[in-house]
């Protein structure tokens, strides 16, 4: 097979393509958002298809979710029952591996670090053969030594070796996760070649400050890896579930959490379109067959994944590991900096939405791939970025539209049908809100999140403020990246704020 590495993240960005896409993507989604207002004097018709087929498909994305969730939840729960680390004694070929946990920080308390380190320590694994790396920013300059200092007298001799990194920004990279990333994982490359390691035995999870392992994690995650025929081209990854402090989160904020970790719980099962968020596990020849994070991005995971298929080809996939990781929701101390802080995480994550012309340029420039291959997964990641800030406009506010700006329209039978059939297929799909609640109600007693009786009225009452929450902080916060990305401004990454 053929690896493509001769483009970096550089020339793909000054390609006429990705400078095309980038324009053309935001301006789509405005086109569609208006479509009913200025479409519908001249071709109402038109109009009112499309929003009647935009209703649909929103009705089969709904019932694909519940579908999948259900298969997701009930292999979790069959994966919850089996003891990993058991079945590695039966593969000898799992000594040969060594973990390098890499917990990325910019500001995160030594309290909060211990919380993480404290999961690390309970994995049912061989602690001798785990290694855990501080990425830390050497711009917390005296506070984040300290850290490091505490971190390193609590957990001495507890692991196979404890590390930590000071990564200082350089010239051509953007403050976050995957410039910090890549410096640590170049210290791992230098640490393993003086240990006389492969790259390809060598596993890195990639986690965020607040990420909490579940203890069979590392067994698990062993296990699948010496089961893949084409190990090497593999990402791993769990459900990541912003379900801890769940009681403490304001309304808007826990609702959107919930709605986020159903989605997640529902994608595990969707194989072919897979991809992983947050914290997810490779190997090391992986990581330097690419060189790594490209150090001038925000969002990294799908970014990552998107190196990797169109460097490596069509052997690239994320195996799912059906067991869930907690990690904190969004929790200011107050609830204006709570939403401020929730709304500007949303952005953020929409921020991926520049993966989009990397996608296109590299579309072109990778014959080593099947072309259908890459297309379905072109298309994929288009459909994500495209709904995200479209979806609630098209779905609460253009069914009405083509009759009120064009009244001939409303005499016809389709201008007499749309708004009913809209509301017909929206009621449709509001039945399958049983199915999130159902499966919020099994991930939280999965992870060991308490339902008290005072709380069960509020779990059902909060589903009627859905539309609005999902305008303040999932389409609007998406619409304000994709109109950053049109105008050329840049998002600056910002640490979310989380109390607890």
């Amino acid at each position: 097979m053929t690896i493509q590495t001769s483009y970096t993240h550089e020339d793909i960005k000054g390609s006429f393509l990705y400078r095309f896409t980038e324009k053309a993507m935001p301006i789509l989604v405005w086109l569609t958002i208006t479509m009913p207002i200025w479409l519908s004097p001249f071709h109402p018709a038109v109009a009112a298809y499309f929003i009647l087929a935009f209703f649909i498909y929103f009705l089969y994305k709904t019932v694909k979710t519940a579908y999948f969730g259900v298969i997701s939840l009930r292999l979790l729960q069959s994966a919850g029952k089996i003891q990993w680390s058991e079945l590695l004694h039966d593969i000898p070929e799992h000594a040969k591996l060594e973990h390098y946990v890499m917990v990325v920080t910019a500001s995160a308390s030594t309290e909060k670090l211990t919380h993480t380190l404290e999961h690390i320590q309970s994995q049912v694994y061989d602690h001798s053969k785990i290694h855990v790396v501080l990425a830390m920013e050497a711009r917390g300059g005296e506070e984040a030594k300290e850290r490091s200092h505490q971190i390193h007298a609590k957990y001495k001799g507890i692991f196979g070796g404890l590390l930590t990194t000071f990564h200082t920004l350089t010239s051509g990279e953007v403050i976050g996760k995957a410039s910090n990333a890549t410096f640590a994982c170049k210290e791992i490359s230098k640490h393993i070649r003086r240990r006389h390691l492969k790259p390809e035995n060598v596993l890195i999870t990639i986690c965020d400050e607040d990420s909490l392992l579940p203890t069979q994690y590392l067994a698990y995650l062993t296990y699948k890896f010496l089961k893949e025929a084409e190990q090497k081209y593999c990402f791993f990854a769990a459900p990541v579930l912003l379900y801890n402090h769940f009681w403490k989160l304001p309304f808007p904020v826990r609702m959107q959490m919930t709605l986020s970790c159903v989605a997640r719980l529902a994608f595990l099962s969707m194989r072919d379109d897979f991809i992983q968020i947050s914290t997810y596990s490779t190997n090391l020849w992986l990581l330097e067959s690419i060189h790594y994070w490209d150090v001038d991005i925000i969002p990294e995971d799908w970014h990552i994944y998107m190196q990797a298929f169109y460097t490596l080809g069509e052997k690239v996939k994320t195996v799912p590991i059906y067991m869930p990781i907690v990690r904190d929701g969004v929790l200011g101390p107050s609830l204006r900096k709570t939403l401020k802080a929730r709304y500007e995480q949303e952005k953020r994550w929409a921020w991926g939405a520049t993966d989009v012309p990397y996608a296109v340029a590299r579309f072109f420039n990778s014959p080593h791939i099947n072309f259908w291959t890459k297309l379905r997964r072109l298309l994929y990641l288009m459909e994500v970025h495209f709904m995200w800030p479209t979806a609630f406009f098209i779905l609460t506010l253009s069914a009405s539209i083509p009759s009120m700006v064009n009244e001939s329209f409303e005499r016809t039978v389709m201008g007499f049908l749309l708004p009913k059939l809209a509301a017909t297929i929206l009621t449709i799909a509001t039945f399958f809100l049983i199915f999130a609640i159902y499966f919020d109600y099994s991930l939280r007693k999965r992870v060991n999140i308490e339902t008290g009786w005072k709380n069960i009225p509020m779990l059902f009452i909060q589903w009627f403020f859905m539309p609005v929450v999902s305008f303040f902080f999932s389409s609007l916060p998406a619409l304000e990246s994709h109109t950053r990305m049109l105008l050329g401004k840049k998002l600056e990454y910002r640490v979310t704020e989380k109390v607890g």
